[in-house]
């Protein structure tokens, strides 16, 4: 059985640190792109009406997610990355779990920050993913080496 890095990535920033993760470890890498892509006005939080912002405070929102997820079956472990929203994982993140299969998986979010941490992402995204076990992941802030991360994501694979 394989690794997936699974990623979504508003501005670039968790995108590289996925890349980093997935050399690191040699795991394959998706995209979990919007179908709709964010717009800087769609990204400020300091606007009640922004995209995101509306999207955040809607429980049941599940923005569209474009391209055709790798075979699911073909993987053991996922790291599923993103940036952190309102101390939680975005909407579209709910999305891609919510439409896979990932029972008997295990889990491993990981997330970029300007300054919170996972806060409830995990516990989020266990109810989200029945079956499968999730951990509790870690930020990956800033441009941790190769070996660091290949020892983070060994250990967070043995759980």
């Amino acid at each position: 059985m394989g690794t997936l890095v699974a990623y979504f990535s508003a501005t670039g920033t968790t995108a590289h640190a996925a890349r980093r993760l997935a050399e690191a470890i040699g795991a394959d890498l998706f995209e979990i792109a919007p179908g709709q892509p964010y717009t800087p006005a769609d990204l400020n939080w300091n606007d009640k009406s922004s995209r995101s912002s509306r999207e955040m405070a809607d429980e049941k929102c599940r923005p569209a997610v474009v391209g055709d997820a790798p075979d699911m079956s073909r993987y053991d472990t996922v790291f599923v990355g993103f940036p952190i929203w309102w101390y939680v994982e975005p909407r579209i993140i709910d999305t891609f779990l919510e439409v896979h299969d990932l029972s008997g998986k295990t889990i491993v979010p990981f997330a970029t920050s300007g300054g919170s941490g996972l806060g409830e992402a995990p516990r989020r995204m266990a109810a989200l993913a029945p079956g499968a076990t999730v951990t509790e992941g870690r930020l990956l802030n800033g441009n941790p080496g190769a070996d660091e991360l290949r020892t983070w994501a060994s250990s967070a694979m043995r759980i």
